[in-house]
């Protein structure tokens, strides 16, 4: 059965170089490893990707200052700073009889066991006991401790499932406001559509109607060169061809017709195009205007990790 002790060297461990953690580093899934282990371990990936945890396998994001931006694992420091300082009094202590196993005591000044020679020699001054005596009360509290881990282990994990759950509610909220923004772009998209489309429909309206002006003042124009060119070609007739008294006897009505012709002023017919103008809206003004809605994000503030007090972020598997 692993003892206090080995728990707490393997708690101390990291899992990458299997030595004492030397500025250990938590990842977002809590697991510790040593600020060089995890730079040598990630030494070809780039600011911002996403690796995956050495032991659990998820993933997260290498910080922008790089992998010493994570956050310190304060517990876990305590535990190394701990298990030097045991192993700085042991190695005060202990002598060829320690090493050869043979301990019988307890020493209550050093929290270690000893044998009887450094108890009558090295630590004669300390209080000790037999170790038979103390462990019970050592199990009795090791039984204690055991039942607040357990209890705090339901708690994270509690936490973690309520993490899973408001994880999934965020998602599909987030979906939710993503199909409400495409819903109000498509709105917005469509009148502007509309405008275009009516002014596009008067343009052709104004088009139409000018094409009309132009066709009447042509046929205006047609029409009178046809009948000067017929009072033309009857005038040179007669003129070259014609007796005498067929001039006479035509002279009076032509000169009514071209009277008329020329008082008809056919030159005022004219065709003048509609002046059109387009003014385009100011797009600065409406790149600066809200026409979608707004976007409000609210963060709560969170304990940094590795500074709570529960001693069952030690045991994440």
């Amino acid at each position: 059965m692993a003892t206090a002790s080995s728990v707490t060297t393997d708690l101390a461990t990291c899992p990458i170089c299997v030595d004492l953690f030397d500025n250990p580093k938590s990842l977002p899934c809590l697991h510790a490893f040593c600020l060089k282990c995890l730079q040598h371990h990630f030494k070809d990936k780039c600011l911002g990707d996403e690796v995956p945890c050495p032991m659990c396998r998820k993933e997260f994001q290498i910080p922008s200052d790089g992998l010493g931006g994570l956050q310190h694992h304060f517990m876990v420091q305590q535990l190394v700073d701990e298990r030097k300082a045991s192993n700085e009094k042991f190695d005060e202590v202990t002598c060829e009889v320690c090493f050869q196993d043979q301990l019988k005591l307890y020493c209550l000044d050093c929290n270690e066991n000893i044998c009887w020679t450094c108890s009558g020699v090295k630590l004669k001054n300390h209080s000790s006991i037999e170790i038979a005596e103390v462990a019970d009360n050592f199990k009795l509290r090791i039984g204690d401790d055991d039942k607040q881990i357990l209890s705090a282990i339901s708690s994270v994990r509690e936490q973690s499932e309520q993490t899973n759950h408001d994880e999934v509610e965020f998602i599909d909220k987030v979906e939710e406001i993503k199909k409400m923004v495409i819903a109000t772009g498509d709105v917005v998209k469509r009148s502007v559509d509309d405008q275009v489309n009516d002014v596009l429909i008067k343009l052709q309206s104004v088009t139409s109607e000018s094409v009309k002006k132009v066709e009447s003042v042509q046929e205006a124009y047609q029409l009178a060169v046809v009948s000067m060119e017929s009072f033309h070609t009857r005038s040179r007739e007669l003129l070259d061809k014609d007796r005498p008294s067929d001039v006479t006897r035509a002279a009076c009505e032509l000169h009514n017709s071209a009277t008329e012709f020329l008082g008809s002023d056919v030159n005022t017919v004219k065709y003048r195009p509609p002046h059109v103008t387009f003014t385009p809206a100011d797009v600065t003004q409406v790149k600066g205007l809200n026409l979608i809605g707004k976007l409000t994000v609210t963060t709560e503030e969170q304990p940094e990790p590795g500074k709570s007090q529960s001693a069952a972020l030690f045991y994440s598997q």
